[in-house]
């Protein structure tokens, strides 16, 4: 099993100083756990778990900051600005292991599609015609991707999604009943985006639904026909985004929410848990409730 010293990993996940012996050797990170008894592990403490951060009795935690009478001599500590932050890298620089990059022999590809350089694809994928695939892109099992499908490079598409079907759009015809309106449109993914496992993003009517670069969809999502999510935005477990929704740039939508169809939520907007969304948002506010009631600023 490969080890690293203290010394070695400071120097690159952007640790300030250590608290504690540089050399000491690390196999392996775990979570914050006082009753840890093994010296080669190492965790990450935020300021409001501090009381935990005290009780540890060895290993190396990073963390912003340790008072000297609460320091253990068994323990070193790795101070840094984020300790979060620093445990990321640490985790990606370290202990992540790279997946195989690879297409699929199982995986139904139209002739008509571009598949950039690098690109991994998963077992049962569909990538339907006219579709571009950027490179570095990772799409994973049994997603389909429907025609006309446009995503950029760098772009991580988890498995069992529908990227591109028909959304929910009808209107009654001269009999009264109801007819679905064809969707013409397309969606578009920039690149960096991230989606999770068995979210739905449907094509625009006319036009694209647009997931603007390095935004990042959770779990069991579903985003509407001809919706914009803007640049590094969150949207997370269970929300709903309707029809022509504008979600601003580094907005964060709680999991559960719903936003109904057109509104605009503005940039660094919070959408708070279980939140339903009738009215626009502006930027900074932050909305909750059922219906959805601006927290802050207040007026």
């Amino acid at each position: 099993m490969q080890t690293y010293s203290l010394k070695e990993i400071t120097t690159k996940i952007g640790i300030k100083h250590i608290i504690g012996d540089e050399n000491a050797r690390i196999t392996e990170p775990i979570q914050l756990d006082a009753q840890n008894e093994h010296t080669d592990v190492i965790m990450w403490a935020s300021v409001k778990n501090y009381e935990s951060l005290k009780q540890v009795k060895c290993g190396a935690i990073i963390c912003q900051n340790i008072d000297d009478q609460d320091i253990n001599p068994n323990c070193h500590y790795l101070i840094a600005e984020n300790p979060r932050s620093a445990f990321r890298l640490l985790l990606q620089t370290y202990f992540m292991q790279e997946e195989e990059r690879c297409i699929a022999q199982t995986a139904v590809i139209d002739p008509s599609v571009k598949l950039g350089k690098n690109v991994s694809i998963g077992e049962y994928v569909v990538i339907e015609a006219g579709c571009v695939i950027g490179d570095d892109t990772t799409i994973g099992h049994n997603t389909v991707i429907k025609r006309k499908t446009i995503i950029g490079n760098r772009v991580q598409i988890g498995s069992s999604n529908v990227i591109g079907g028909v959304g929910f759009g009808y209107e009654k015809d001269e009999n009264g009943e109801y007819v679905l309106i064809p969707h013409v449109g397309n969606v578009v993914i920039e690149n960096g985006v991230e989606i999770g496992n068995n979210t739905c993003v449907d094509r625009g009517v006319l036009g694209s639904t647009l997931l603007k670069e390095n935004c990042k969809i959770d779990n069991l999502v579903h985003i509407a026909h001809g919706a914009v999510i803007g640049r590094n935005a969150l949207v997370i477990a269970l929300a709903l985004v309707a029809g022509s929704v504008e979600v601003g740039d580094n907005a964060w939508v709680a999991p559960s929410s719903s936003i109904i169809q057109k509104v605009k939520i503005g940039k660094n907007a919070t959408i708070g848990m279980g939140a339903v969304v009738l009215k626009n948002v502006g930027d900074d506010e932050v909305w909750v409730g059922n219906p959805a009631k601006k927290l802050f600023p207040k007026d």
